[in-house]
């Protein structure tokens, strides 16, 4: 299974967990591959909108480029919603961030295990804001 694969797994992953718990969610066709910000996943429940950039790893640390985090942020400023990085490494749960937790690498941005869940919320936690 290639990493377009996994992700687009991990993503779907995540909508029926939203959807299981009374939330709206669905993918974004074309995230990260068109001229216009875009997150992975968009969900939504009764006022609260949420912007997600998605990430599952297998390994102790998880990149993402900078460009990518900020168009997440830039297309929730537009949406009114809020950016989050949803990052789950083997055999964890989900955690979210704020863009802004995340470590600054110098080309990239990064979050390590340890980071995800001293600054990022369980998914139990997100779905009760």
């Amino acid at each position: 299974m290639g990493n377009k694969e996994k992700g687009s797994n991990a993503e779907r992953e995540l909508i029926h967990a939203f959807w299981a718990k009374q939330w709206t969610a669905c993918r974004v066709a074309g995230s990260g591959s068109m001229k216009y910000p875009s997150p992975d996943i968009i969900a939504n429940r009764q006022g609260i909108n949420l912007a997600i950039e998605c990430k599952a790893t297998n390994s102790k640390y998880q990149y993402l480029e900078k460009r990518e985090v900020e168009e997440l942020v830039a297309y929730a400023q537009i949406a009114g919603a809020r950016p989050l990085v949803a990052v789950r490494f083997f055999r964890k749960e989900w955690r979210f961030l704020n863009p802004e937790d995340l470590s600054d690498s110098g080309k990239n941005l990064s979050v390590t295990q340890e980071l995800s869940e001293s600054k990022g919320i369980t998914f139990e936690e997100l779905i009760k804001l």
